[in-house]
């Protein structure tokens, strides 16, 4: 029974969910500011994909692909999971449940396809971004 709930305990405390002022930190010091968009673009396209949760998943796409990570990124193209064999940055779809491996991978996407590939980016993020890092301190 010990044994169950420390497995329960270390689940729960596995899945990360910053928040904004956080994630625009990380964001900066791994070099994202204009890499495809500014800085406030990336932190309001993790709250638009994902609500700043580095462990998010979505099933519903329409082509039955899955999406993981803070940046929802795609099984079909990108990550390689049971269901698809994407290859784009070559690691597997749980893999970006690491911020830091997320990050690297959407670097290979914008430079491949731009930030126009993420719905979340083309559907609310495209104009004034500043609110997304407002009042975070240290950028």
């Amino acid at each position: 029974m010990r044994a169950l709930v420390f497995l329960l305990l270390v689940a729960a405390a596995s899945a990360y969910k910053m928040d904004n002022c956080d994630l625009a930190r990380k964001l900066k010091a791994a070099g994202m500011d204009g890499v495809g968009t500014s800085l406030s673009g990336w932190v309001c396209l993790a709250f638009r994909e994902s609500s700043y949760d580095t462990e998010a998943v979505n099933r519903a796409n329409s082509d039955g692909s899955t999406d993981y990570g803070i940046f929802q990124i795609n099984n079909r193209y990108w990550c390689s999971d049971s269901q698809f064999n994407g290859r784009g940055c070559g690691v597997r779809c749980t893999d970006l449940y690491n911020l830091q491996r997320s990050i690297t991978c959407a670097k290979t996407i914008v430079r491949e396809q731009g930030i126009h590939a993420w719905v979340g980016w083309r559907n609310g993020c495209q104009g004034d971004t500043r609110k997304y890092i407002a009042g975070c301190t240290g950028l």
